[in-house]
């Protein structure tokens, strides 16, 4: 008896393909709807915690750990449209989570050290820190890195891991930092006289504090003359602007009063 070839395609088709067809378009809009719903929600989050004053640092994590777990589900969600038992891939998603933390130690402690950054708090989105290799302002603590842009405008990305695991210096946490910057002025120069100079100047310099006051005082006697320790205090923001104003206004004293440049002298005795 002849077998009726458009009867199988036709069954195939509608036992197979369409319904495939089916999941797959269900499967598409999910993710497109899905992929909505969860910026939705996430952009919902963030603006809520910054109404209730959520500190930015805090915030950002706890969006970016949301929008991972939304996306996990979501994928879980598209797996079942397909009849894939989610239990069985819940277990599967254990096992290769076990398999890749083996593999990618690192990326856990990552992980694990943006949670510590999180919860001991050494800085915060907006301050200007040194650590990892790197001195700049947060931008963003992720979970994975932390990004920070440098004063030449070049953002970093450092890993957790290394950030936390070295020395961080915080210089926003305290209200104000010393500009640290020498002058060195020659012999012939009265040095009382050229710290009262230069202290005066110094406290007309814009962003410089008066309390506590500039610090000019004799660092040590070489062989050029006398140098000087010139250090005023300003807040973080103001560091550089400070640190060039006075470094003008020690131009401009020894300028206005015509001091010679200093120069190394020797003196030659002859034996008697």
């Amino acid at each position: 008896m002849p077998i009726d070839s458009s009867l199988d395609v036709s069954k195939l088709v509608y036992t197979y393909l369409i319904p495939l067809g089916w999941k797959i378009a269900g499967a598409v809009a999910l993710w497109i709807i899905g992929g909505w719903v969860i910026n939705v929600i996430g952009n919902l989050s963030s603006r809520g915690m910054d109404r209730q004053k959520v500190e930015p640092t805090l915030s950002r994590y706890v969006e970016a750990t949301l929008r991972v777990i939304m996306r996990i589900v979501l994928v879980i969600i598209i797996l079942s449209v397909f009849g894939i038992e989610t239990t069985s891939f819940a277990a599967l998603l254990a096992a290769a989570g076990v398999a890749i933390g083996a593999a990618w130690s690192g990326l856990l402690a990552n992980f694990a050290a943006g949670a510590f950054l999180i919860i001991l708090r050494p800085f915060k989105v907006g301050d200007f820190i040194s650590g990892g290799g790197v001195t700049g302002t947060v931008r963003e603590i992720g979970l994975f890195a932390t990004t920070v842009d440098q004063p030449d405008n070049v953002r970093t990305t450092i890993g957790n891991n290394k950030l936390f695991a070295d020395n961080i210096v915080n210089y926003t946490s305290n209200p104000f930092r010393r500009v640290e910057l020498t002058a060195q002025i020659a012999h012939s120069v009265d040095p009382f006289e050229a710290i009262e100079l230069i202290r005066r100047r110094i406290a007309e310099i814009p962003n410089v504090l008066a309390s506590p006051a500039p610090d000019v005082e004799i660092l040590e006697f070489n062989a050029a003359g006398t140098k000087l320790a010139v250090r005023p205090h300003c807040h973080n923001d103001h560091y550089w602007q400070v640190y060039f104003d006075t470094n003008k206004a020690l131009a401009e004293v020894g300028g206005a009063h015509g001091w010679p440049i200093p120069a190394p002298h020797q003196v030659l005795r002859q034996p008697s």
